[in-house]
């Protein structure tokens, strides 16, 4: 495999004012990635994480960074990628954190059309994710989401849907109109952790590849099918189509989490409200099952990653208990 290194002297990094520097910096603007279809991942885990996947198009370092990730740059040199050398005043202008670690990489978007998550949950042993090649971006979901319906719709007079979900996916996170970056981090993270199959920004949400929604994965973004659609009513619409039960977080619920065993054995989607609002009522009423987290102390309530982390942790101890 051919191998690209910067050709200038090691005494000579690339400085603030480089090219491929200002490209590079103009990616903390969500103007210039949705432009590009590029993002910048900051830090060894998601860095090494991006590695992995093979999304990296070209790895910035300071020179203390190499001496720090000797390993990771000179592995990421022998895969082919890109390796440049920065001075510290472009591994500051590259980093978005209050001490940059002087390791960034520009890496292609991983959110992949809807439809391609439905078909993972389709077909068990699908190779289809955050690793795949990249696809177009979220102009093209509603095209893919009604050809896999119109595909599950050929099959529905011979095969249950519902039994063609469990030959794959079990879970999903499906968040609506998630706008802290923070939180949708986090998020991904413990679905992630819990081994979910897929992550579906529905609405109006925030942008996974913003910085601090990435440096909040800690790498998960690359290992986590992740599908962006602005159309609620189109995801709970296909998820249905697609056999997945579809469960809602309210505070309200008329079935508690410590008795919803028998639901959570089956595949099952968890709707996660807006950090300030919750789900819509609207949004709520369309869901197969409300579920509401029992609160044994005084909080009134709990934030969305907390809530999603425990909704996710009892589906997939359910589910991994068979």
């Amino acid at each position: 495999m051919t191998q690209h290194f910067s050709k200038r002297p090691a005494d000579a990094p690339l400085s603030e004012r480089n090219p491929r520097v200002v490209s590079a910096v103009k990616l903390h603007r969500g103007a210039q990635r949705r432009k590009t279809g590029l993002f910048l991942a900051e830090g060894s885990n998601s860095v090494a994480a991006a590695l992995d996947t093979g999304r990296v198009e070209e790895l910035f370092f300071s020179g203390r960074a190499a001496e720090r990730e000797h390993e990771l740059v000179a592995s990421a040199a022998a895969s082919g990628v890109r390796t440049t050398l920065v001075n510290d005043r472009a591994a500051e202008q590259l980093g978005e954190t209050v001490t940059p670690p002087g390791l960034v990489a520009v890496c292609r978007q991983v959110d992949v059309p809807l439809g391609q998550v439905l078909r993972s949950e389709l077909s068990a042993g699908s190779d289809s994710g955050a690793g795949a090649e990249p696809r177009g971006g979220s102009g093209e979901h509603a095209g893919t989401a009604m050809a896999v319906t119109t595909q599950l719709e050929s099959r529905s007079a011979t095969v249950d849907h519902r039994h063609m979900a469990l030959a794959g996916a079990r879970l999903l996170a499906v968040p609506v109109e998630i706008s802290d970056p923070g939180n949708a981090g986090t998020l991904i993270r413990v679905a992630d952790a819990v081994g979910a199959d897929g992550v579906v920004l529905a609405g109006d949400s925030v942008d996974p590849h913003n910085g601090k929604c990435v440096r909040a994965c800690a790498g998960s973004l690359f290992h986590v099918p992740l599908a962006r659609e602005r159309d609620t009513d189109s995801v709970l619409t296909d998820l249905r189509t697609a056999g997945i039960t579809i469960l809602a977080t309210t505070a309200r619920g008329e079935v508690d989490l410590d008795d919803a065993d028998e639901i959570l054995r089956h595949p099952v989607a968890w709707l996660f409200g807006n950090e300030a609002h919750g789900l819509p009522p609207s949004v709520a009423a369309q869901a197969d099952h409300r579920i509401r987290i029992p609160i044994h102390g005084r909080a009134e309530s709990l934030n969305l990653a907390a809530a999603a982390a425990i909704c996710l942790y009892a589906s997939s101890r359910v589910q991994h208990r068979g």
